[in-house]
């Protein structure tokens, strides 16, 4: 063995060997290439899911909120493609992510408080990622917008558009980063201006190429079987299931868990994951049917109804019933007066059950469904009042004020309470001694009867 060896070193030459090679191996960086994506419509768009902060959007989940967008019909897109862009030039020069007050984006700032929105700070950068999404989803080809000539623009609403607008940024011209940026919004402007003269319904798009700023993130190890140190991963939360009536959404529906079980108490098949189909669904003003159809064959109808009540002197939404099928078989479960809120809430509720402590009770004489169950976890609906339109209104719980835990303190504190003030009775009633022993004088006698 040679005397130079690793294997011959002392264990304290080892131990620093080692420790620099770890250190070697979790400070390399990576360069992560992610741009902004800012949409803006004045048709409603669908919200996007919350992600933890940090998140990069794929290809992929940007491709699935691409298709739920622009599902069907004809859509025309204004694609405003800068050269460069990252988010750090909109924190700086004000915007999207940055201060209204000094911000270079007026005419976007504007267009995003008039309209639906949606903003997603990070997206994957690819040469093809969001104009090759756009070409897939929409079915058509891209055209280059001459901005000189924006009165010549012939645009059918019956087909749809991928128009495209080509912007610079500022390592590419003369003037400062803040003046080529104003330039591109009243670009944006004027564009969006000669789309509405045409009255021409458009979707905006405002992205970069590359990112201007390059992130550079530190690589994470991971192998089979350990633990990352000092991550925390968050689940990602799946959007919730909208109903679109005649004048856009009207139902919206919303649980961690939607669980039925249609055998023995205890074997629980969860539905949440799957996606459903809406067929039957309908709404009005005074009553709501959402109708969730699974490919399983299961399926589950929840019936609400609004209502006037003087008392309150306003409008009250209540949760009729909830119907499960499976295999031509129908179980119907009353809601509670529980489940109730005003109409222009949402209703809420950690636990949504058909058992022990129900609050939807069964209500079917069919023996053989006589063992089906409801169990939801983090369940939240609206039928009525959407005025955010892809966003819950305000919820009402189902958790009253005085729940058990809320008793006990009370009656807690009012035993303390009450020991208390004996305690302090019992010492404001102590009398002292009228008379008292004097070790000089006569001692006290005190004469014993036979």
């Amino acid at each position: 063995m040679a005397a130079g060896s690793p294997c011959s070193w002392s264990p304290l030459a080892r131990f620093i060997l080692l420790f620099f090679c770890l250190l070697a191996h979790f400070g390399t960086a990576s360069s992560t290439a992610q741009v902004p994506l800012v949409i803006w419509s004045n048709r409603s768009l669908p919200a996007a899911a919350p992600s933890s902060a940090g998140h990069i959007m794929s290809s992929e989940q940007l491709a699935s909120y691409l298709a739920s967008a622009f599902g069907s019909g004809a859509h025309t897109v204004l694609l405003f493609l800068q050269d460069k862009l990252s988010k750090e030039d909109f924190t700086v020069f004000g915007g999207v992510f940055g201060n209204e007050r000094d911000s270079v984006f007026t005419n976007v700032q504007a267009q995003l408080r008039s309209s639906s929105s949606v903003t997603f700070p990070a997206v994957a950068c690819s040469p093809s990622s969001t104009l090759g999404l756009l070409e897939k989803q929409l079915g058509a080809s891209p055209v280059p917008v001459d901005t000189d000539a924006l009165s010549q623009i012939r645009v059918e609403s019956s087909v749809s558009n991928l128009l495209v607008v080509k912007l610079p940024y500022c390592e590419s011209s003369p003037k400062s980063c803040k003046e080529v940026l104003r330039d591109n919004d009243a670009i944006m402007a004027r564009v969006m201006s000669a789309m509405e003269d045409k009255n021409v319904p458009y979707t905006a798009m405002y992205t970069g190429v590359r990112p201007s700023r390059v992130i550079s993130e530190p690589a994470h190890w991971t192998a089979a079987g350990s633990r990352s140190l000092l991550q925390a991963v968050v689940p990602e939360v799946k959007p919730p299931i909208i109903f679109n009536g005649s004048g856009g959404p009207c139902i919206m529906l919303w649980a961690r868990n939607l669980s039925v079980s249609l055998s023995q108490p205890g074997q629980w098949t969860d539905l949440a994951a799957e996606t459903p189909s809406l067929a039957g669904s309908q709404c009005s003003a005074d009553s709501a049917l959402l109708v969730l159809q699974y490919a399983s064959g299961i399926s589950l109808s929840f019936a609400m109804s609004q209502r006037f009540y003087p008392v309150s002197a306003r409008n009250w939404f209540t949760l009729d019933s909830v119907q499960l099928r499976s295999n031509g078989a129908t179980a119907t479960f009353v809601g509670s007066r529980v489940i109730s809120a005003p109409a222009e809430y949402s209703f809420h509720c950690q636990t949504l059950k058909s058992f022990q402590d129900a609050l939807l009770v069964p209500n079917s004489t069919d023996p053989s469904v006589a063992n089906w169950g409801l169990n939801f976890s983090d369940f939240q609906i609206q039928g009525f009042g959407l005025a955010n339109g892809t966003n819950f209104s305000y919820a009402s719980d189902c958790a009253g004020f005085f729940t058990p835990g809320i008793w006990m303190g009370l009656l807690t504190s009012l035993l303390m309470l009450t020991i208390l003030v004996y305690g302090l009775h019992m010492i404001m009633q102590l009398n002292t001694m009228d008379r008292f022993d004097d070790p000089k004088g006569p001692s006290i006698s005190v004469p014993q009867s036979e």
